[in-house]
């Protein structure tokens, strides 16, 4: 079995609230016809606070497609190290223990991708595989652990990295005046999220099977326009009703393991919105408590795309984990209509429980320092063990 260990997490310095949100709409879009609609979309979104890679007034700006993705690529580079240093002291690994990197993004391109800067700076073995997902937009997280599964499974003992860098915000379109794409701007953050999973060891959530659903003719309902501007983002009115769809998909697979999907002791899944978590919980017959990690995250960081089941999962360690046994889910979705789902149990001993979690840094610059190297990063970075 392959254990997922405690996931590493960071987000920008760069805040912005509900508040904030609302009166930068009404302002920005003040002869809007549908903007009431707008706004209540937003105000019901549960999100509170996001986190941004530049500051509001660069966000909003648009100095065109070449320059948004080489700040992609430079924030990426500068922020991504920390992140994974802090995942592999969390499974008590070293660079040189990872036999497979799986970078996960839909919010920027490389070419090579990112897996190949890191290998070469970071002191992983030249041997390392690389596999980047790029398409598969919030459904990645959870398929980015079903893939490290199956490379855990075909090749025993190995381990494998996982990294989720998405700065939604490089994708905001101003001209995109749609009440789906003005809900979006209210709804996505950034975030980046790195963790392994060991073939041997480890604490936190061993594997035992996972599976992927595709809901048939559904293919355009969330999708990116691509464009001279970059990313477009384009969201379908009918894809809040899509858990009637996959909830099936989540109990069908948790019974071919013989287990009851309404009676996990976990659930860690992505919070695209407050109707997803709801849905889920009454499809599945859950109470809403059981989603709190997720709820969590929507409200205090927003739609973070594929690192959202990270977020969740390092918010179920720092509250110290559960009892060795306990079973739970793990699913992410997205694009296609796509469900990544994951079943495991909690291995090794409980997680000492966080007792101040995030961290703000407010300090002009700090220094953490590594076995490797010392390491900076920008001022006002949240960081969460």
């Amino acid at each position: 079995m392959a254990t997922l260990c405690r996931p590493a997490i960071a987000v920008p310095e760069h805040v912005i609230t509900l508040g904030e949100t609302l009166d930068l709409a009404r302002t920005l879009h003040a002869g809007h016809p549908r903007l009431g609609l707008a706004l209540r979309l937003i105000e019901n979104t549960g999100v509170r606070t996001r986190h941004l890679v530049q500051p509001i007034e660069q966000t909003l700006t648009h100095p065109g497609f070449t320059a948004r993705n080489q700040v992609y690529e430079r924030e990426a580079k500068a922020r991504v190290p920390e992140v994974v240093e802090r995942a592999l002291r969390h499974a008590e690994l070293a660079a040189r223990d990872i036999d497979l990197i799986l970078y996960v993004s839909c919010t920027g391109f490389m070419m090579p991708s990112m897996t190949a800067w890191l290998i070469n700076t970071m002191g992983f073995r030249s041997d390392t595989r690389q596999v980047p997902i790029a398409q598969l937009g919030c459904a990645a997280g959870g398929a980015a652990v079903n893939r490290a599964h199956d490379f855990c499974r075909a090749y025993p003992g190995t381990n494998v990295l996982i990294v989720a860098c998405e700065f939604c915000s490089l994708c905001y379109q101003p001209t995109d005046l749609g009440v789906g794409s003005l809900l979006s701007n209210g709804l996505f953050g950034d975030a980046i999220a790195a963790v392994v999973m060991r073939g041997h060891g480890g604490t936190g959530v061993e594997i035992e099977r996972n599976g992927s659903h595709l809901v048939p003719e559904t293919e355009n309902w969330i999708s990116y326009g691509v464009r001279d501007t970059g990313f477009h983002f384009q969201l379908d009115k009918r894809v809040p009703g899509t858990m009637e769809m996959l909830a099936p998909a989540l109990r069908g697979l948790a019974g071919q393991h013989g287990w009851d999907v309404s009676g996990l002791g976990f659930y860690i899944v992505h919070a695209g919105g407050p109707r997803i978590l709801d849905d889920l919980c009454h499809f599945l017959n859950l109470e809403p408590a059981a989603f709190r990690y997720s709820r969590a995250t929507l409200t205090e960081r927003g739609n973070i795309a594929s690192a959202v089941v990270f977020d969740a999962l390092a918010r179920l360690f720092a509250d110290g984990g559960v009892p060795a046994g306990t079973p739970g889910l793990i699913a992410g979705f997205g694009p296609g209509i796509t469900a990544e789902i994951s079943l495991g149990s909690w291995v090794g001993a409980p997680a000492e429980p966080e007792r101040r979690r995030p961290r703000a840094v407010s300090t002009s610059d700090i220094t953490l320092v590594h076995q490797s190297a010392p390491r900076r990063f920008p001022a006002g970075t949240t960081i969460t063990e």
